[in-house]
């Protein structure tokens, strides 16, 4: 029987449904749009840039309390840092309602408070990772200042600065195909369908929770999923109380 309040865990075939519902309910990647609601910043669409400036300007007002991020999927880890360096900053609280995927997790997870919406709808929280986690790498990996940590192995390091004195410094020499990919890759690889996928959805009795490792290959059927066990998402910090 789940929790009335936070859910328990439930197994297959019911996977199957709220995969298959996932599916039919997710909208369009489109480009981020906010509405200020009160002292709530609701973020809709896809985190690619276009409205950070606007968004920083609405959480340095100080009016904003709660950033509500609804149905964003994509986005790059950069954007993702530049929203979660935000959010921080202001020391706003988050909350995921319907879909919130890739870069729009990482900016979820840097609220002072992060929680699920409240509603009929089911609820998602992608987080990307490189690989399938470990026990032991969830245990510590998005609580606190780790999330942070997470993100930035996903970021390019900045190039080199070109020396200003071209007559004194010889310049280097060109590095091969190879190298100057490896020099401007990132330190992991970003998928934004490949990660950790955090699920609460409605029943009659309350929310349940399950937690699944998705590789990339399930494309929009959630349902292909790893199911997780031992991956509470309260106590992995990835929701607060």
């Amino acid at each position: 029987m789940p929790d009335p309040t936070r859910g328990g865990q439930v197994k297959a075939p019911f996977g199957v449904i709220w995969g298959i519902s996932l599916a039919l309910l997710w909208p369009a990647a489109l480009s981020a749009e906010l509405e200020l609601q009160g002292s709530r910043l609701l973020v809709t669409g896809m985190l690619d840039g276009t409205a950070i400036k606007a968004f920083e300007e609405h959480l340095a007002s100080g009016h904003v309390r709660t950033v509500v991020f609804e149905n964003s999927l994509g986005g790059t880890p950069e954007v993702a840092s530049e929203f979660a360096r935000a959010i921080r900053a202001s020391g706003v609280n988050t909350e995921a309602k319907g879909q919130c995927h890739a870069a729009c997790a990482y900016a979820f997870l840097a609220g002072k408070e992060h929680r699920f919406g409240r509603g009929f709808q089911v609820n998602g929280l992608l987080i990307p990772v490189a690989g399938r986690p470990r026990p032991a790498d969830l245990a510590s990996r998005w609580s606190g200042d780790d999330g942070l940590r997470t993100l930035s192995d996903f970021i390019a390091p900045p190039p080199d600065v070109a020396p200003t004195d071209a007559a004194v410094v010889p310049p280097p020499a060109a590095p091969s195909a190879p190298a100057a990919i490896q020099a401007q890759a990132p330190k992991e690889r970003w998928q934004p369908n490949q990660g950790v996928l955090f699920v609460s959805t409605p029943t009659l009795f309350g929310r349940v929770y399950n937690s699944f490792y998705c590789d990339g290959t399930q494309g929009r059927d959630m349902s292909r999923c790893e199911l997780l066990s031992d991956a509470d998402p309260y106590k992995l910090g990835v929701l607060t109380p």
